[in-house]
Protein backbone atom coordinates (compact mmCIF):
# COMPACT_ATOMS: atom_id res chain seq x y z
CA UNK A 1 0.00 0.00 0.00
CA UNK A 2 1.63 3.17 -0.76
CA UNK A 3 -0.10 6.16 1.15
CA UNK A 4 0.14 9.34 -0.18
CA UNK A 5 0.90 12.61 2.43
CA UNK A 6 -1.33 15.64 1.65
CA UNK A 7 1.07 18.17 0.04
CA UNK A 8 -1.40 19.98 -1.64
CA UNK A 9 0.81 20.64 -4.32
CA UNK A 10 -1.79 21.29 -7.45
CA UNK A 11 1.47 20.60 -10.07
CA UNK A 12 2.75 16.97 -8.54
CA UNK A 13 0.70 13.69 -10.09
CA UNK A 14 -0.23 11.57 -7.35
CA UNK A 15 -0.11 8.56 -9.13
CA UNK A 16 3.05 7.01 -10.52
CA UNK A 17 2.08 5.89 -14.19
CA UNK A 18 -0.93 5.66 -16.55
CA UNK A 19 -2.74 8.81 -15.56
CA UNK A 20 -2.79 12.16 -13.60
CA UNK A 21 -5.21 13.04 -10.43
CA UNK A 22 -4.13 16.32 -8.78
CA UNK A 23 -4.10 17.48 -5.34
CA UNK A 24 -5.04 21.05 -5.00
CA UNK A 25 -5.60 20.74 -0.85
CA UNK A 26 -8.17 23.37 0.75
CA UNK A 27 -9.54 26.11 -2.12
CA UNK A 28 -12.14 27.26 0.47
CA UNK A 29 -11.27 28.52 3.87
CA UNK A 30 -12.89 26.78 7.37
CA UNK A 31 -15.73 29.39 6.62
CA UNK A 32 -16.37 29.06 3.20
CA UNK A 33 -16.98 25.16 2.97
CA UNK A 34 -19.21 25.38 6.31
CA UNK A 35 -21.18 28.04 4.22
CA UNK A 36 -21.34 25.99 1.17
CA UNK A 37 -21.89 22.98 3.63
CA UNK A 38 -24.57 24.15 5.05
CA UNK A 39 -26.35 25.64 1.85
CA UNK A 40 -26.15 22.64 -0.14
CA UNK A 41 -27.52 20.50 2.37
CA UNK A 42 -30.61 22.90 2.19
CA UNK A 43 -30.96 23.32 -1.11
CA UNK A 44 -30.03 20.31 -3.19
CA UNK A 45 -32.53 17.58 -4.82
CA UNK A 46 -31.36 15.22 -2.84
CA UNK A 47 -32.40 11.52 -3.88
CA UNK A 48 -31.51 7.83 -2.72
CA UNK A 49 -29.44 6.96 -5.46
CA UNK A 50 -30.18 3.40 -7.46
CA UNK A 51 -27.97 0.88 -9.23
CA UNK A 52 -28.15 -2.39 -10.92
CA UNK A 53 -26.17 -5.39 -9.34
CA UNK A 54 -26.19 -8.44 -10.69
CA UNK A 55 -29.59 -7.87 -12.06
CA UNK A 56 -31.27 -6.96 -8.75
CA UNK A 57 -32.21 -3.12 -8.14
CA UNK A 58 -30.54 -1.47 -5.36
CA UNK A 59 -31.76 1.35 -3.32
CA UNK A 60 -28.47 3.53 -1.89
CA UNK A 61 -28.24 5.05 1.62
CA UNK A 62 -25.97 7.72 0.13
CA UNK A 63 -27.86 10.01 -1.57
CA UNK A 64 -27.15 12.15 -5.15
CA UNK A 65 -27.90 14.90 -6.96
CA UNK A 66 -27.19 15.83 -10.87
CA UNK A 67 -27.07 19.22 -12.18
CA UNK A 68 -25.91 21.03 -15.45
CA UNK A 69 -25.96 23.48 -17.85
CA UNK A 70 -29.23 21.68 -19.57
CA UNK A 71 -31.33 19.04 -18.80
CA UNK A 72 -28.11 16.38 -19.87
CA UNK A 73 -28.97 12.87 -19.44
CA UNK A 74 -26.06 11.01 -17.82
CA UNK A 75 -26.40 6.70 -17.35
CA UNK A 76 -24.70 4.72 -14.97
CA UNK A 77 -25.52 1.72 -13.04
CA UNK A 78 -27.95 0.94 -15.94
CA UNK A 79 -30.10 4.11 -14.98
CA UNK A 80 -30.36 7.48 -16.26
CA UNK A 81 -30.58 10.87 -14.52
CA UNK A 82 -31.69 14.02 -15.81
CA UNK A 83 -29.93 17.09 -14.95
CA UNK A 84 -31.44 19.86 -13.24
CA UNK A 85 -30.72 23.71 -13.53
CA UNK A 86 -27.40 25.31 -11.69
CA UNK A 87 -28.39 26.37 -7.86
CA UNK A 88 -26.27 30.01 -7.87
CA UNK A 89 -24.16 27.98 -5.39
CA UNK A 90 -23.28 25.56 -7.18
CA UNK A 91 -22.30 27.71 -9.93
CA UNK A 92 -20.06 29.57 -7.56
CA UNK A 93 -18.30 26.30 -6.83
CA UNK A 94 -18.13 25.75 -10.46
CA UNK A 95 -16.62 28.93 -11.09
CA UNK A 96 -14.42 28.93 -8.67
CA UNK A 97 -12.78 25.27 -9.12
CA UNK A 98 -12.74 26.20 -13.65
CA UNK A 99 -10.58 29.28 -12.33
CA UNK A 100 -8.20 26.71 -9.92
CA UNK A 101 -7.95 23.92 -12.91
CA UNK A 102 -8.03 26.03 -15.80
CA UNK A 103 -11.04 23.43 -17.02
CA UNK A 104 -14.32 24.45 -17.96
CA UNK A 105 -17.10 21.56 -17.03
CA UNK A 106 -20.92 21.86 -18.00
CA UNK A 107 -22.58 19.33 -15.69
CA UNK A 108 -22.10 18.14 -11.74
CA UNK A 109 -22.89 14.68 -9.86
CA UNK A 110 -23.41 15.55 -6.11
CA UNK A 111 -23.07 12.76 -3.51
CA UNK A 112 -24.16 12.67 0.19
CA UNK A 113 -22.79 10.32 2.80
CA UNK A 114 -24.35 10.39 6.25
CA UNK A 115 -21.34 9.14 7.57
CA UNK A 116 -18.41 6.67 7.76
CA UNK A 117 -20.59 3.45 6.96
CA UNK A 118 -21.74 4.68 3.60
CA UNK A 119 -18.73 4.66 0.85
CA UNK A 120 -18.23 3.71 -2.86
CA UNK A 121 -17.06 0.48 -3.99
CA UNK A 122 -13.93 0.42 -6.44
CA UNK A 123 -15.29 1.54 -10.08
CA UNK A 124 -14.04 3.79 -12.92
CA UNK A 125 -15.92 6.93 -14.27
CA UNK A 126 -15.90 5.46 -17.52
CA UNK A 127 -19.35 5.79 -19.44
CA UNK A 128 -19.85 6.84 -22.51
CA UNK A 129 -21.52 10.28 -22.01
CA UNK A 130 -18.62 11.26 -20.54
CA UNK A 131 -16.19 13.42 -22.32
CA UNK A 132 -13.01 10.42 -23.06
CA UNK A 133 -10.00 11.32 -20.93
CA UNK A 134 -11.78 14.70 -20.12
CA UNK A 135 -11.41 16.48 -16.11
CA UNK A 136 -13.18 14.98 -13.60
CA UNK A 137 -12.52 17.79 -10.40
CA UNK A 138 -14.25 16.66 -7.10
CA UNK A 139 -14.24 19.10 -4.37
CA UNK A 140 -15.05 17.66 -0.76
CA UNK A 141 -17.48 19.16 2.05
CA UNK A 142 -17.81 17.55 5.82
CA UNK A 143 -16.00 14.41 7.37
CA UNK A 144 -12.58 14.21 6.51
CA UNK A 145 -12.17 11.03 4.27
CA UNK A 146 -9.70 8.55 2.79
CA UNK A 147 -10.12 8.30 -0.95
CA UNK A 148 -8.38 5.24 -2.77
CA UNK A 149 -7.09 4.42 -6.55
CA UNK A 150 -6.12 1.07 -7.48
CA UNK A 151 -4.15 0.74 -10.71
CA UNK A 152 -6.57 -2.15 -12.61
CA UNK A 153 -3.18 -4.90 -13.85
CA UNK A 154 -0.92 -3.93 -11.41
CA UNK A 155 -3.38 -3.24 -8.01
CA UNK A 156 -0.71 -0.57 -6.74
CA UNK A 157 -2.92 1.57 -4.65
CA UNK A 158 -2.37 5.28 -3.91
CA UNK A 159 -4.40 7.08 -1.15
CA UNK A 160 -5.35 10.52 0.03
CA UNK A 161 -6.95 12.42 2.41
CA UNK A 162 -9.76 14.54 1.23
CA UNK A 163 -10.37 17.41 3.95
CA UNK A 164 -13.45 19.72 3.69
CA UNK A 165 -12.93 22.48 1.22
CA UNK A 166 -10.83 20.63 -1.02
CA UNK A 167 -10.41 20.11 -4.45
CA UNK A 168 -9.13 17.01 -6.53
CA UNK A 169 -8.87 16.89 -10.06
CA UNK A 170 -8.72 13.32 -12.17
CA UNK A 171 -8.03 13.54 -15.87
CA UNK A 172 -6.18 11.96 -18.99
CA UNK A 173 -5.94 7.77 -19.00
CA UNK A 174 -7.24 7.82 -15.15
CA UNK A 175 -10.42 5.94 -16.06
CA UNK A 176 -8.96 3.81 -18.42
CA UNK A 177 -6.12 2.36 -16.08
CA UNK A 178 -6.94 3.04 -12.40
CA UNK A 179 -9.93 2.29 -10.18
CA UNK A 180 -11.35 4.33 -7.20
CA UNK A 181 -13.45 4.15 -4.34
CA UNK A 182 -14.51 6.06 -1.20
CA UNK A 183 -13.96 3.33 1.51
CA UNK A 184 -16.23 2.94 4.56
CA UNK A 185 -15.03 3.84 8.25
CA UNK A 186 -16.58 3.27 11.61
CA UNK A 187 -14.08 5.89 12.59
CA UNK A 188 -16.58 8.97 10.71
CA UNK A 189 -19.89 9.44 12.24
CA UNK A 190 -20.62 12.91 10.17
CA UNK A 191 -21.94 14.23 6.86
CA UNK A 192 -19.71 14.57 3.78
CA UNK A 193 -20.81 16.53 0.50
CA UNK A 194 -18.65 15.37 -2.69
CA UNK A 195 -19.40 17.13 -5.72
CA UNK A 196 -17.84 16.02 -9.17
CA UNK A 197 -17.77 18.40 -12.14
CA UNK A 198 -18.08 16.68 -15.24
CA UNK A 199 -18.41 17.24 -18.96
CA UNK A 200 -21.10 15.77 -20.50
CA UNK A 201 -20.92 15.15 -24.29
CA UNK A 202 -24.09 15.88 -26.14
CA UNK A 203 -25.33 12.93 -28.21
CA UNK A 204 -25.09 15.18 -31.63
CA UNK A 205 -21.65 15.33 -30.45
CA UNK A 206 -20.96 11.19 -30.22
CA UNK A 207 -21.88 11.34 -33.74
CA UNK A 208 -19.27 13.56 -35.46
Amino acid sequence: MELFENSADPQQNILPQDGTVNYYGKILDENQAEFFYQKLMETIAWRNDEALIFGKRIITKRKVAWYGDESFEYTYSSFTKSALPWTKELLALKKLTEEKTGETFNSCLLNLYHDGNEGMAYHSDGEKDLKKNGAIASVSLGAERKFSFKHKSTKERVDVFLETGSLLVMKDETQSFWLHRLPPTKKISTPRINLTFRNIVKKSENKL
